[in-house]
């Protein structure tokens, strides 16, 4: 029977404590970065003209059709390849997650702007407004409600996707647990205490965005 001793690897709770918190902020630059991209690239394809929005829907189809591993290690090893420019393995990880979030945070954008009824549109044109103050006045702000538990919850997907980052040796708390399983020879305790690390993590942040849209929820049936 396996003896569990968790007291061994406590000599490595400051590289698993670096690593979680890399991870962290590499989310939080991720998320943003995204967030960035969909929104401007779910705006074009429901208002640029047909060529660019068919460009932004190639987009959107090619990074939500291909496995994020795959994305990363393409950025990494092929990018650099193709346009002779060297890439570290955070700007590589960095472009790719915020390339397929940013295509999965598009199609929510887009899906909130389209549940906007067109009349409301109409009315903002009629009352002298130009399509710019049109979407940042009247469409966003009631598409925004709608838009908020999905953009959560691909939001916390993408914490989950950086556990795939120590693939490309970018120094997150998956890579620092496997350094320090081979270090310790106690890979259990490791993987279990990186394990029980990204649950304190995810579980409060699923529980938050629950709660959110519960909120908004019996904010719109009291509004009904």
């Amino acid at each position: 029977m396996y003896h569990w001793d968790f007291g061994a690897v406590w000599v490595y709770h400051k590289l698993l404590l670096s690593g979680l918190a890399y991870t962290i902020v590499y989310t939080v630059i991720v998320v943003a970065a995204g967030l960035a991209v969909g929104l401007v690239v779910g705006i074009g394809r429901v208002r640029a003209p047909r060529f660019i929005a068919g460009i932004l829907r190639a987009y959107v189809e090619v990074f939500r059709c291909t496995p994020v591993l795959v994305q990363l290690i393409w950025f990494y090893y092929a990018l650099p390849i193709l346009t002779n420019i060297e890439m570290s393995p955070t700007s590589a990880a960095a472009l790719s997650l915020t390339l397929y979030g940013g295509a999965f945070y598009s199609e929510i954008v887009r899906a909130g702007i389209l549940g906007v009824d067109w009349g409301q549109t109409e009315a903002g044109l009629a009352m002298g407004m130009r399509n710019k103050q049109v979407m940042r006045r009247i469409i966003l702000p009631q598409a925004f409600r709608h838009m908020v538990p999905p953009l959560m919850s691909q939001s916390i997907m993408q914490l989950k996707n950086t556990s795939l980052l120590s693939v490309i040796a970018v120094p997150d708390l998956l890579y620092q647990a496997q350094s320090a399983a081979h270090d310790s020879y106690r890979p259990l305790e490791i993987y279990t205490i990186a394990a029980v690390c990204y649950f304190v993590v995810l579980f409060p942040a699923t529980l938050w965005s629950k709660r959110i849209e519960n909120r908004l929820a019996k904010q719109d049936r009291s509004a009904a």
